[in-house]
């Protein structure tokens, strides 16, 4: 985990899933946006950042099981999931290997990613590295520099292709539901998925299930980073007196 912010003030603990072939970094600026109370916590990914050297898993259960034992003592806290793409179908997945555990997240927050029994008909991602650059690109103009350079290229280049097909080869299907609410998020613009998709992961949860829908495509979360963690943080709250509430 990286720890953006996590003090003794921290009641509730933030868990964040970056997308495919994304970093932490992608959640850095998120304590500024978020209540003091909100500790924000990324996972680290195999092959990036200061994990360059460690094999990438078999597939995006084999993460979850990986990111559900790595979570340890951070279940006694009130634990809320993020996943932005790929990393909501890997948050979801840890989402139910600790409600499995008997330490369910307080919440699970999905965004921009079909819900497991609506995978069938998805693009493959997977293809020769001029193709990978080419979809990279095509999302995120800025990142053609970088992918330019020949060795930042091959530095990054086994990651996302890692990331890539885990998503092609994650079977999804029917998943049992889990007992947190569940709140999604998407751009209208999305070409990966549609409003209406994204209203499948109603069918997730015996809880109850909300989706937001704001400007753009499909990293929508940056231009909107604003609306969603203002959005994000009422949720939150309202989670948290739920759960005193009923304690």
């Amino acid at each position: 985990m990286r720890r953006f912010r996590d003090d003794d003030g921290c009641g509730t603990k933030l868990v964040c899933f970056a997308h495919a072939g994304g970093w932490t970094s992608a959640f850095r600026t998120w304590p500024q946006g978020l209540p003091s109370d909100v500790g924000v916590l990324a996972v680290r990914y195999p092959g990036r950042e200061d994990r360059l050297s460690d094999p990438f898993p078999a597939g995006l259960e084999a993460l979850a099981d990986e990111v559900a034992d790595a979570l340890g003592e951070l279940t006694r806290h009130r634990l809320v999931l993020f996943g932005h793409s790929m990393g909501a179908s890997v948050a979801h997945e840890v989402a139910l290997r600790l409600q499995k555990r008997g330490r369910p997240p307080a919440a699970l927050f999905v965004s921009g990613r079909r819900p497991p029994h609506a995978l069938d008909g998805q693009r493959q991602l997977s293809g020769t590295d001029e193709e990978i650059v080419a979809d990279i690109v095509r999302f995120d103009e800025s990142r053609a520099a970088v992918f330019a350079e020949p060795d930042l290229r091959e530095v990054l280049l086994p990651a996302v292709r890692a990331d890539y097909r885990m998503v092609d080869d994650y079977p999804g299907g029917h998943r049992p539901s889990l007992d947190c609410p569940v709140y999604g998020y998407t751009g209208e613009d999305d070409s990966e998925v549609t409003p209406e998709q994204m209203r499948g992961w109603a069918d997730l949860t015996h809880d109850a299930f909300r989706l937001r829908v704001l400007p753009g495509g499909h990293f929508y979360l940056r231009a909107e980073e604003d609306a969603l963690l203002a959005d994000m943080g009422d949720v939150l709250g309202r989670i948290k007196y739920r759960i005193r509430a009923s304690s």
